[in-house]
């Protein structure tokens, strides 16, 4: 299935994703198991060195989203403390440093050969996602041309950030508030040394949080007293100043704007993230189809043992997955394509956000699935699955919760920004199998979640917060809509590329798969509106036990694509012959049959 790895990876596996799977089959990244907390977040660093010693030209890559979030989609596959550490120091410590250090006032060389490692302290205590409202402050000191960094509250200590002793020296992007002449101009990055070898420097107080169950990451909270940086601290890009004089200026005259500036990178994070999430979850399905075609049950009215995969159940459950990660990498690549051509007026923002939100939540789903279709083989660690889900949940949360960066494109789309609507199309009848009706299926219920939000929104209220709440839900809806057809469009589009009919047919036969589940819950409404007949209705459960039946010999297949080499995965159970690897040498059965 050589076709569909070219497919799923753009024609770029070659060039792009292959040299990372073979790169990260080094024994450096093997699995190991019995470390401490201590020791994984130490290992974590270590492999990161690693990874950087190995990237021909550091720069380059953090400035080129393709091969950025590449290297995510197989960190994904490895260690999820790893893929933390990486996007932190590459996409939101060096892609923000690149872009507001235009003139490189800030020696690189640290940093880029990973001598000092960099982080982010963005997040406080008291602000989440109304980081705009932070309170640590940087104030201005015009006779010495130095700033004070400080923290003038509890609520204000910078929460998470990855502070803690692993790793050795650091440095971080701090997000503060810049005084200026006792004028508040905002909230900027500012870039400060934060510990040697020898511990946090003066005026940094560093506590460690408590463990994050499955991540090594050394989380921690940090505060600053009265910390003196140089003027050459604060990273304003190209839309802040300081003059010779010491006044401020700036191209942007709104404040919070000119933080969204300062922290685009996180865009480039969410698809990151997105990719990492979605590695891990191809390897989760790599390694739970091989084991449903190698675990062996008892079939019914017979003394023979059939793969657990011969049942039903099994089959459309896992196929039901493969094809929800065949449609969200689909989807991946579009939201990529778009951040790089700049889709328009906030377009690429609202592609990105629906896209990072829909697939870390279907991949959890994924890797929650497979985790259950192993049984109590998924609960061990040696075996990848259960060690895959706290990364994932982390990046639900990471760059943005899900929910609150889905509120947010909910309202773009509600006022048009970065959204136009797909035009209603033409009454179509035919049936389950006809694709171009299954898109249409998909149109009407994005467009109904439309009407029904804007709908919610006219209530009457005088109460603006009750007016927002009488319309988040449905609105909400409306970009999982958007998600699921933007990610069927994207499926189908890459099926049709396919020259190879059998290759094609079975593409096309997952396509309506995912189509199929994700149309039914809501076949009511479609019914209700005319779209579907009762007799479409009732055969859509038919329709995908007859999909799962063709796919089924294909499963294998159609994970392979997924290219995870079997050196990277580690999983006894997804090799030909897994109870070996708990074979024991010493055990009775090696002697022979008693006396």
């Amino acid at each position: 299935m050589a076709r569909l790895t070219e497919t799923l990876f753009d024609g770029r596996f070659g060039d792009l994703h292959g040299p990372w799977a073979e790169f990260f089959c080094r024994d450096v990244f093997r699995y190991r198991d019995g470390l401490s907390p201590a020791e994984r977040s130490e290992l974590a660093y270590e492999r990161l060195r690693v990874i950087n010693e190995g990237i021909d030209g550091v720069e380059d890559m953090v400035a080129s989203t393709d091969r950025l979030v590449s290297l995510h989609e197989w960190l994904g596959v490895v260690d999820g403390t790893l893929t933390t550490l990486a996007t932190i120091h590459y996409n939101l410590f060096l892609g923000s440093l690149l872009r507001l250090d235009p003139h490189r006032t800030v020696d690189r060389e640290p940093f880029v050969r990973l001598r000092r490692y960099g982080t982010v302290l963005i997040t406080e205590l008291g602000y989440g996602n109304n980081a705009a409202e932070l309170e640590t402050t940087a104030a201005y000191q015009p006779d010495t041309g130095t700033f004070v960094l400080h923290t003038p509250s509890s609520g204000a200590q910078k929460f998470m950030p990855n502070t803690g002793p692993a790793g050795g020296s650091k440095s971080g992007l701090v997000a503060a508030r810049l005084i200026v002449r006792g004028q508040d101009c905002g909230v900027f990055l500012f870039l400060v040394p934060l510990r040697d070898e020898h511990g946090p420097l003066p005026g940094i107080r560093v506590r460690l949080l408590s463990e994050t169950p499955g991540s090594a990451v050394d989380h921690a909270i940090t505060s600053f007293d009265r910390v003196v940086l140089p003027r050459t601290a604060l990273l304003a890009g190209d839309h802040g100043d300081l003059t010779a004089e010491g006044a401020f200026r700036s191209t942007i005259g709104s404040r919070r704007r000119r933080f969204l500036r300062s922290i685009e990178r996180v865009t480039t994070g969410k698809l990151c993230l997105s990719a990492a999430a979605l590695g891990g979850a191809r390897a989760g399905l790599t390694v739970a189809v091989r084991y449903a075609h190698r675990r062996h049950t008892f079939a019914p009215a017979s003394r023979s043992a059939v793969p657990v995969f011969a049942y039903r159940c099994h089959q459309t459950r896992l196929l039901g997955a493969v094809a929800r990660a065949y449609a969200a990498t689909f989807l991946l690549r579009e939201a990529i394509r778009a951040a790089g051509a700049k889709a328009g007026p906030a377009g690429e923002e609202v592609l990105v956000a629906a896209a990072k939100g829909w697939i870390t939540w279907q991949a959890r789903d994924i890797v929650t699935e497979c985790r259950e279709r192993c049984g109590a083989q998924g609960l061990l660690s040696a075996n990848r699955i259960v060690d895959l889900i706290t990364p994932i949940e982390s990046t639900i949360t990471a760059e943005g919760d899900n929910l609150v960066i889905w509120t947010k494109a909910a309202a773009d789309m509600l006022t048009g920004r970065g959204y136009t609507p797909p035009a209603a199309p033409a009454a179509r009848s035919g049936p389950l199998t006809d694709r171009a009706l299954l898109l249409d299926l998909l149109v009407r219920h994005e467009l109904h979640c439309l009407h029904h939000a804007r709908g919610r929104l006219n209530l009457p209220s005088t109460d603006p917060m009750d007016r927002w709440n009488h319309v988040v839900n449905p609105a909400l809806a409306l970009v999982d809509a958007y998600a699921t057809r933007r990610a069927a469009q994207a499926f189908l589009a890459a099926a049709e590329s396919i020259a190879d009919d059998a290759t094609r047919q079975v593409l096309e036969r997952l396509f309506r798969l995912f189509v199929l589940q994700r149309l039914a819950p809501h076949t009511g409404q479609l019914l209700a509106d005319g779209h579907l007949t009762a007799e479409a209705v009732r055969d859509l459960a038919p329709a995908v036990d007859r999909l799962g039946a063709a796919l089924a010999p294909h499963a294998l297949a159609l994970v392979a694509a997924f290219a995870v080499p079997d050196a990277l995965l580690q999983a006894p159970i997804a090799t030909e012959d897994y109870a070996a690897a708990y074979d024991d040498p010493a055990g009775p059965w090696q002697s022979g049959p008693a006396g």
